[in-house]
């Protein structure tokens, strides 16, 4: 039970759940879109984009590690600011990334669409995606273009399981993550084998001044691509020994997740060359990998295919990691009356947050109106301001709580968090300032959101000042100190 009477919810999944849902957010759609874009704009030191995006990334994943095994409750980022932060900062920190788990949820899925059309079209099922039409809707009296039939069905269908069985929920992301991880290196091995990549050329490395400050852009573009593993701490509560697994589960999928990016992008410019690479763009990985596999594979048929496969399954696993992430956020926002109570109840037979889940889908639905470049910029936006707020609350918690349990604490502290909080910002405005050159709107929307979380904090205030309650229940001390 929890600290307010409410029932809590049941711990169903393992260390390898865990893992597999930060691994299956990451290596999303993003290996396969971003890496033509790093090619682009950093030529072949797209590599060292990659590289040092990952060690960007593990300064704020220690942050998250120590914070998990010193708060074990669920909502992720928000649970940890909603601890150290007062009411406003931790509302409007969990209303962020809440909109940011969403947002990417409707990406993943239109990425889904067309993914599994060139997959049905790769054993002539179906046509080629663009020439695929509507589907008439006879309840809607009106065509819909298949994509985003598909792209609603995906939702729905991942909704449904997560709704009914966070169990299930957790194994089809295992298994799915597990196959797409092997394609992958089914790709990588194929392609380091090959002759054009023992002729490969990766010099001159650097474009621009010729010094790794060039990287910059690059890396505020592609760092989405490292977002995920702080989705293993929006199900803390319902993985088995949190204090110890999740830590272990962020740290397994960080570390999995860079080498399978560096092999996959190492690969792809040393067969197809930086500038190859950039001329395909979006399809880069597949040209890649047609270029140097076998035409007569068994089943899959050809190196085109086997990507197909793989983008099919990334943008399955990583759609089903933002439903389970977005709708724990949501619930534990609500149990913390900071949304509307009923989003911080568990269904009375499935054990699930079946409102914050419906919810969430939602809302994640509504938003495949927004522009997609647009969507995916205020994703990036979200997360590398979250990930600067959990770097600071670590050293708050250390400052007002030093004898608080932690079964694991971050090694040199305060280093890393300083690091993660200098780090994180630096893309914070290299982001920005790209998007007022090239993107405004998504700074628009942005800036939009928030108003809107700044008006709901009012009016839920309001009914909450009406019913008598206390903005903020009163926190349990034992749980985040106890055992």
């Amino acid at each position: 039970m929890s600290s307010h009477g409410e029932r809590s919810p049941e711990a169903e999944l393992g260390l390898l759940d865990a893992t597999m849902i930060g691994m299956g957010a990451m290596i999303g759609a993003g290996i396969f879109v971003l890496t033509g874009l790093a090619a682009e704009i950093a030529g072949p030191a797209a590599i060292l984009v990659f590289a040092l995006n990952g060690i960007v990334t593990a300064f704020t994943g220690l942050s998250y590690a120590e914070l998990a095994s010193a708060i074990p409750k669920s909502g992720g980022g928000y649970a940890f600011v909603r601890e150290v932060f007062d009411d406003l900062p931790s509302f409007l920190m969990g209303w962020m990334l809440w909109f940011a788990y969403m947002i990417a949820g409707a990406l993943y899925a239109l990425g889904f669409a067309p993914n599994f059309l060139e997959l049905l079209h790769v054993y002539q099922i179906v046509p080629s995606p663009e020439e695929v039409g509507a589907v008439i809707i006879p309840v809607l009296e009106a065509a819909v273009p298949a994509g985003m039939v598909l792209a609603f069905v995906a939702v729905f269908g991942l909704v449904a399981l997560n709704a009914v069985s966070t169990a299930a929920s957790g194994s089809v992301e295992t298994i799915f993550t597990i196959t797409k991880v092997s394609i992958l290196v089914i790709f990588v091995g194929f392609g380091a084998a090959s002759p054009m990549f023992s002729n490969a050329e990766f010099q001159p490395l650097f474009r621009g001044d010729g010094t790794v400050f060039s990287l910059l852009p690059a890396m505020g573009l592609t760092f989405i691509a490292f977002e995920g593993y702080d989705l293993i701490t929006t199900v803390t509560e319902e993985v088995k020994n949190p204090r110890v697994n999740i830590p272990k589960a962020i740290f397994v999928s960080l570390a999995a997740t860079v080498v399978v990016y560096l092999a996959v992008v190492g690969v792809a410019i040393g067969t197809l060359g930086a500038a190859g690479l950039a001329e395909a763009g979006e399809a880069g990985i597949a040209q890649a990998a047609t270029s140097f596999m076998p035409t007569d594979l068994p089943v899959i048929r050809n190196g085109g295919a086997i990507i197909v496969f793989g983008a099919v399954f990334s943008t399955l696993t990583a759609l089903n990691a933002v439903v389970i992430a977005s709708s724990r956020v949501a619930f534990s926002m609500g149990r913390e009356r900071q949304l509307l109570p009923s989003f911080g109840n568990l269904h009375y037979r499935f054990g699930t947050p079946f409102v914050a889940i419906v919810a969430s889908a939602v809302v994640m639905l509504g938003s495949v109106v927004l522009p997609t470049k647009s969507a995916g910029n205020m994703s990036s936006l979200f997360f590398l301001l979250s990930f600067i707020v959990v770097n600071a609350s670590v050293i708050k918690l250390r400052r007002e709580r030093p004898n608080m349990n932690r079964p694991y604490e971050l090694p040199y502290y305060p280093i890393p968090p300083i690091l993660g909080i200098v780090l994180n910002l630096v893309l914070t405005v290299v982001l920005v300032v790209y998007l007022v050159r090239t993107d405004p709107l998504a700074l628009l929307l942005s800036a939009g959101w928030i108003v809107l979380g700044g008006l709901a904090y009012l009016g839920l205030g309001a009914i909450r000042r009406g019913e008598g309650e206390e903005q903020k229940p009163e926190r349990d001390e034992a749980t985040p100190g106890g055992s």
